[in-house]
């Protein structure tokens, strides 16, 4: 099999140490003891460098709602920032990607972050770009804004801390011992932006990033958040199970980017992927299998029940969610429209809606052998339904060593990713060029 596109794939791992599958952390096995300890998750992202991977992706929840349910699956455990800049210590070249929400921080406070990770990784780091929906009760807040505000004050944040980026040229750092001067005041310049949800002055306090500014992804399919992905982001995220609908999403993606006069081809989308490995089909099935003994129903329908804002609770598990409990609203989330058609257009009881979310929460997963799901990936690869995948492990350490070790080599034997790092940044690793900054005012 010949590699048509003339460059591999992207794949990144949605790093959550407790396993991506539910309740997998109940296998043997499993390290589940050593949930937030540091051992354990630099185990894991030394795995994926040995694979050769682009990036690990940390995830983050600013609420314990999901826990105090019983469900440990989300990475609460691991704040991104603190976690990534202990990884930077132990790594020499995976790209190292955290979650920051725009709807509790200050854009100061991020570039400052995002610039000392990647100066301290060498140029490795990338912000996963998101909203707020939840959570706002521990931030002195009754409520969150609506969608639209949310993601307005979320464009106006990327751009202050875009510019606090490009507040250090290239070259203001001249160490010139002899004159006395360790940088070119004229190449620093503040930035003074006012703007509807922001005044900040800057500039940074530090010189420009390795990599010129970190890498930006972004991870949401609806109307505001593709708006925002198609103007900014490097790198998409999003839950596509379906072939025919990421090949739409994909190509609609890439023409809103091109009608902004970015180049498509330097945006990656990565859907995620969730695959289950065995030697044989039957070793895969039968793994697909103990896995949902392992789900706790009860749990699964409440956790069901808060992602589509239902009370699941006098449903039986054999039945399906009626049709017209859900509403056909374009405003809800992508997921909630992927489980409404796999619970109404499938027929899925709500016991097989609770064992598929919790295998892929809106993604596509697949049992099969490393040669199985190599074909499926590259079938996706060569469609144009994606440019790589983000490798969501079911269970943790087994599962994802089946991955690196198994699925990730397949892959590179036949074309379809690399056998060594290209570069030493993240950007070039994605095959990203080096931003030029974008001058504002001088302090001069």
């Amino acid at each position: 099999m010949t590699n048509s596109r003339g460059h591999h794939m992207v794949l990144t791992t949605f790093m959550l140490p407790a396993g991506y599958h539910k309740d997998s952390w109940r296998m043997a096995g499993s390290r589940a003891d050593e949930l937030g300890n540091f051992d354990f998750v630099a185990d894991l992202t030394r795995m994926a460098e040995a694979a050769k991977l682009d990036a690990v992706f940390f995830g983050d929840i600013a609420h314990a709602n999901t826990v105090m349910r019983g469900d440990i699956k989300m990475n609460g455990f691991y704040e991104p920032m603190t976690t990534l800049a202990a990884l930077a210590a132990v790594t020499k070249n995976i790209g190292l990607i955290g979650t920051i929400s725009t709807s509790f921080y200050e854009p100061y406070n991020v570039a400052r972050l995002l610039a000392g990770l990647d100066h301290m990784s060498g140029g490795r780091a990338g912000w996963n770009i998101v909203t707020s929906s939840d959570g706002y009760q521990n931030f002195g807040l009754t409520e969150a804004p609506d969608g639209p505000t949310r993601y307005r004050r979320a464009t106006e944040f990327v751009e202050v801390v875009q510019k606090l980026w490009d507040s250090w040229e290239d070259g203001a750092v001249i160490n010139d011992r002899d004159s006395g001067w360790y940088t070119d005041t004229s190449k620093i310049h503040a930035i003074d932006h006012v703007g509807e949800y922001f005044r900040v002055q800057g500039p940074l306090p530090g010189p420009r990033s390795p990599q010129g500014r970190p890498v930006l992804v972004q991870a949401g399919s609806s109307g505001p958040g593709v708006e925002l992905g198609t103007s900014v982001a490097d790198g998409i995220y999003t839950a596509q199970p379906l072939l025919q609908p990421s090949i739409e999403f994909y190509a609609d993606f890439k023409a809103k980017a091109a009608a902004k006069g970015r180049d498509p081809e330097l945006i990656k989308v990565i859907p995620g992927i969730l695959p289950i490995i065995g030697d044989t089909q039957a070793e895969a099935d039968e793994l697909a299998e103990e896995l949902a003994r392992n789900i706790h129903m009860e749990n699964g329908r409440q956790q069901v029940g808060a992602d589509l804002k239902l009370d699941l609770s006098s449903l039986d598990l054999d039945e399906a969610i009626p049709v017209e409990w859900f509403t056909e609203d374009p405003a809800r989330g992508s997921r909630y429209h992927i489980y409404r058609r796999k619970s109404v257009d499938q027929g899925m009881t709500l016991r097989e809606l609770i064992v598929d979310l919790a295998r892929s929460t809106g993604h596509q997963w697949m049992a099969g052998t490393p040669g199985a799901i190599a074909d499926r990936m590259i079938e996706w690869f060569e469609a144009r339904a994606c440019d790589g995948f983000n490798l969501n492990s079911p269970f943790n350490p087994g599962g994802f060593a089946l991955i690196c070790d198994k699925l990730v080599p397949e892959l590179a034997e036949r074309g379809y990713f690399r056998h060594e790092y290209e570069g030493t940044t993240l950007r070039e690793n994605l095959g990203l060029p080096y931003p030029s900054a974008v001058r504002e005012s001088s302090l001069a």
